[in-house]
């Protein structure tokens, strides 16, 4: 069967957002798969995977088929809590017993953050590319992804505006994100794991050459520009990068694979009945270059 992508539907402006049929993720890929899935992220931004139903093992090795991973170290559990080996990030709402989190426990509270809009690991120094989300358990009402294409919110900007965003820099954190929930519960030793971290605002596609907004709840400060304003024009071009328009809504299926490319999206959570199982693994493969590197 021959790789085949199609827009999920263009009709209702989800042109950013390829379904993929003619493969079996579960193998390993030929080189002409690997080629063709790079080529429909580069194309879309957003790629849907249906019936993939992939171990950790198999997501690994499709994983690194793609690239090279990151290391999961944006949560703030311990490693020998960890439900999975640190290659993962565990989107779960469990803890290393398989039981659902109290309403109370600092791991749900801190991953509270995903129901805002990000970028995956725009709060590290080289942050992530591609994030591959694996749906194991899904809750039996909400609980889904939405996504923003920041290519078409960089386009629709006025000249002025995009003249002005051009050349400036951001700074990303982990504590403005959970700030802005109120959770402050961090020790010393996160806070200078999560100290601010310097992204472009604007960055370019290596392959594509298009320009993008990098804007994600992780940026509270702008180089040079007081805190209030800049937080200010930064939940503007948020507001803006997040209108209807430019946004695709996924409705998980078991076993859905998704992958996304953060240097062009970004995207959050929606809430679903917290007493409920959501267990998904994610692989992040990373950008390997500092988006310093990738200027307009």
């Amino acid at each position: 069967m021959t790789i085949d992508i199609r827009p999920i539907d263009p009709v209702n402006r989800a042109f950013f957002a390829g379904e993929v049929s003619g493969i079996d993720l579960t193998r390993p890929l030929s080189d002409e798969e690997v080629t063709a899935i790079h080529a429909g992220m580069d194309q879309f931004g957003v790629l849907v995977f249906h019936d993939q139903r992939l171990d950790d093992e198999q997501q690994l090795v499709f994983s690194r088929q793609l690239g090279p991973l990151e290391q999961a170290t944006g949560d703030i559990m311990p490693p020998e809590q960890r439900r999975m080996s640190m290659d993962l990030n565990d989107i779960s709402n469990l803890d290393v017993n398989g039981n659902v989190l109290a309403r109370d426990d600092r791991r749900r509270l801190f991953s509270l953050g995903n129901l805002l809009w990000h970028s995956d690991s725009s709060f590290k120094d080289v942050p992530a590319k591609y994030s591959l989300l694996s749906a194991r358990t899904i809750p039996a009402a909400g609980g889904n992804t939405e996504f923003a294409d920041m290519r078409a919110a960089y386009d629709a900007l006025d000249e002025e505006t995009k003249h002005e965003v051009l050349d400036l820099i951001c700074r990303h954190s982990q504590i403005y994100s959970r700030g802005m929930l109120g959770f402050d519960d961090f020790t010393e030793a996160e806070r200078l794991k999560w100290a601010p971290v310097r992204q472009r605002l604007v960055r370019r596609h290596p392959n594509t050459g298009r320009l993008s907004l990098y804007l994600a709840s992780h940026a509270g400060e702008i180089e040079g520009w007081p805190v209030p304003e800049a937080r200010a024009f930064l939940r503007d071009l948020n507001e803006h990068a997040t209108q209807r328009q430019f946004v695709y809504a996924h409705v998980w299926r078991p076993f859905d694979l998704v992958i996304w490319d953060n240097r062009v999206t970004m995207h959050r959570a929606r809430r679903f009945n917290s007493k409920e199982v959501r267990d998904m693994r994610r692989t992040t493969l990373t950008n390997e270059v500092s988006s310093l590197e990738q200027a307009p």
